[in-house]
């Protein structure tokens, strides 16, 4: 009998995103920076939604920060995440201020609470993909 390999969603870079996701395979969390107001954002685009301006630079986020939000999502929304249901979605606020869409690691969902302090790890998924998670910060587990 063989098995069918488990489908897994990939993200696809683009031209906005294509430095984003070289950093994280490198093992560091980037956000872009307004070549205009200043500001930070996450998730990478290519004009500034505070300004408009289309020039950007890069900087490395240090990774940490509190969870400013979360769910648990129960009934699969794709196939490819059935076998992982219960799983978490959370939003964390960086110390650099912007925020970002990820999942805890390292913490039964029931221990997730809104504040907490986070670190960044890295899961790779593909070759050319890894993502970011975050896990309770030392301290905090």
């Amino acid at each position: 009998m063989t098995t069918q390999p488990k489908s897994i969603v990939v993200p696809v870079p683009s031209e906005e995103d294509r430095e984003y996701w070289a950093g994280a395979k490198e093992g560091k969390l980037l956000i872009q920076k307004c070549g205009g107001c200043g500001r930070l954002r996450n998730f990478p685009s290519m004009g500034c939604p505070h300004c408009g301006i289309l020039k950007w630079s890069w900087v490395q986020s240090k990774g940490k920060g509190k969870i400013y939000s979360w769910i648990v999502v129960h009934p699969p929304v794709l196939p490819a995440f059935a076998d992982k249901v219960p799983y978490n979605v959370i939003l964390v606020e960086l110390e650099e201020g912007t925020r970002i869409v990820s999942s805890l690691v390292d913490c039964p969902n029931e221990k997730i609470a809104i504040g907490m302090p986070v670190e960044v790890v890295f899961e790779k998924l593909t070759e050319e993909i890894t993502l970011p998670k975050f896990r309770p910060a030392i301290g905090a587990r």
